[in-house]
């Protein structure tokens, strides 16, 4: 048995209550429907349930008290009406990997999906992509995903809203299977109250007040309707505080009903045991993760051949900058000397031009630093947020959330890393640009690395992919004003700024590297201010990286179903 006693949920601590003292059972192994007009508390109460709101007072399953969102996923699990899966994974892929993610890799694991492809009457969609269902099969798929875990008890939130007669049927059909074949409890809200006799059980809120619970015979008998629909009608014909004080004072009249109506629909299976579920190891949650990730990457053509443009039309665009410049900028590549300082001090006319070169060269830097850090909130910006609902829903089944965060950082940083040591080994090959390649390569790779994670973290702190990437925009466009590089700030600003802006350190750092280069002594003949070396820069970027995969961690613990 399944219930809550006293239970209430307010709306932010001054709202409104959403719930109010709601005391209800649902019987085990039966077909539970939760009606009521729009507004009235179901789906809130079915994430009570699963704490995914706070709440106050009691919650028991199977005759034992616990607190809200601490069922283990092999007692309750939870069918929301929108998808649950990625629309670029056929439906045997999905299964498999919610299987993969939820329970520890047994031989019975191929076994156990194929029984729920043909329970669920997606067998002969088993390869088709989960973009191309219909609405009723993407709500098969949805409940699949949940059996996979073995659960005891089934939450499902409108899952037949806004589906045509004959699905929404086949759909109650596929509940009432699961019911009587395997003894599970299911609790349903639902809007057809044309549907409600075919249900074993019926709880009705009023705003967020609990004003009846029993069979269908004896719901008509309490609201002295014949027909299902005129249900909301009884309901709007009387105050509200009506119903919730004749429930309170009469309502114990009913057991018998309620007895009645439960051992008529006794299923033949009886309520299934609670079995725990050996949950997979962080390690093999890991690895899953990054393999379905991957997989992804390689089927959204659109977004892949992006990917492929930015990375390697970037470093083209900085050349085709370049070429003009590529024969003073090797002039000026000769490690330092006595002599040329000397001729820098003496010669204006060669001040000047080379004033002009080391100007050209610290501007290609910013420009591939500018660049990076566009291809850094490209790769961070939307990859949590776009695809929140799916964490959340696997969060409930046991996905540990420090291993989701962790492989979407090892994700993007795959992706970011690769970017980075290519624009600077393809700039510097093409443009001869002096200095060691380890420093270069290496501020490149923070660069890209260090606003990859940043804008990753927003994703993963901010409510929507729309303002993650608005924000990672913004982050982007203010990196070359507020470097202090191109435009001079007043010096209270500076380094008031400069600690936190990616491109400062990563030009600074990659230009230091050049410091042993005739290049760097005639940018530093019009420029005395001080300019850290790669191993400052380093640690400053590092620290940016640290700063976004704490933000990452802090995001994916916070709960966002909404």
């Amino acid at each position: 048995m399944i219930g809550c006693q006293g239970l209430s949920v307010q709306a932010g601590q001054r709202g409104p209550k959403l719930l109010q003292d709601v005391s209800a059972s649902f019987p085990e192994g039966h077909l539970n429907a939760l009606v009521g007009p729009s507004g009235c508390g179901k789906t809130t109460l079915l994430k009570a349930f699963l704490g995914l709101v706070a709440s106050e007072g009691g919650f028991s399953l199977a005759n034992q008290s616990k607190k809200p969102g601490q069922a283990p996923a092999s007692d309750l699990a939870f069918v929301p009406q929108f998808s649950v899966a990625h629309d670029g994974l056929g439906v045997e892929e999905s299964l498999r990997y919610a299987y993969k993610l939820t329970v520890r890799e047994n031989r019975e694991g191929e076994a156990t999906i194929a029984r729920i492809l043909q329970q669920t009457g997606l067998e002969e969609h088993r390869a088709k992509l989960v973009s191309d269902l219909s609405g009723g099969q993407t709500r098969r798929l949805g409940l699949a995903l949940e059996l996979v875990g073995n659960p005891r008890c089934l939450l499902c939130d409108e899952v037949t809203s806004g589906l045509d007669p004959l699905s929404e049927d086949r759909i109650l059909a596929l509940l009432r299977s699961i019911v009587d074949s395997q003894g599970k409890t299911v609790l349903c809200t639902i809007h057809n109250l044309g549907k409600l006799p075919d249900f074993d059980h019926i709880t009705v809120l009023y705003e967020g007040r609990l004003v009846f619970q029993g069979d269908f015979p004896s719901l008509q008998r309490w609201f002295g309707i014949e027909d299902p629909l005129r249900l909301y009608h009884a309901l709007d014909g009387k105050e509200p505080g009506h119903w919730v004080e004749r429930w309170e004072a009469e309502g114990v009249a009913l057991p018998e009903s309620k007895d009645a109506a439960i051992r008529e629909h006794t299923p033949e299976t009886p309520p299934v045991a609670s079995i725990p579920v050996a949950r997979p190891g962080a390690f093999s949650q890991l690895f899953t993760l990054l393999h379905r990730r991957y997989r992804l990457l390689l089927r959204d053509t659109g977004y892949l051949w992006l990917l492929l443009a930015l990375t390697i039309g970037f470093p083209c665009i900085v050349v085709i900058f370049a070429i003009k410049g590529l024969p003073q900028i090797e002039g000026l590549s000769l490690q330092r000397s006595g002599s040329f300082i000397q001729q820098l001090q003496g010669d204006l006319r060669y001040q000047m031009e080379a004033a002009e070169t080391a100007t050209l060269v610290t501007g290609l830097v910013m420009f591939q630093v500018v660049l990076l850090t566009l291809m850094g909130a490209n790769n961070g910006s939307r990859e949590i947020a776009a695809e929140r609902r799916i964490f959340e829903k696997e969060r409930l089944k046991g996905l540990r959330c420090w291993v989701y965060g962790l492989a979407k950082l090892v994700f993007t940083g795959s992706i970011a890393l690769v970017q980075g040591l290519w624009m600077a080994l393809f700039v510097k090959v093409v443009c001869q640009f002096p200095g060691a390649y380890f420093p270069q390569l290496s501020m490149m790779a923070l660069c890209c690395i260090a606003m990859t994670f940043v804008c990753l973290g927003l994703s993963a702190v901010l409510s929507s992919a729309e303002r993650a990437s608005l924000l990672g925009i913004y982050l982007v466009g203010f990196q070359l004003p507020l470097s202090g590089v191109v435009l001079a700030l007043p010096d209270a600003v500076v380094w008031i700024l400069r600690p936190l802006i990616n491109a400062y350190w990563s030009w600074a750092g990659y230009f230091g590297s050049m410091k042993d280069y005739q290049v760097f002594d005639a940018y530093r003949m019009g420029e005395l201010s001080w300019l850290p070396g790669p191993w400052p820069a380093a640690i400053a970027l590092l620290l940016h990286i640290a700063l976004g995969v704490a933000l990452v961690l802090f995001g994916v613990r916070r709960r966002r179903w909404n």
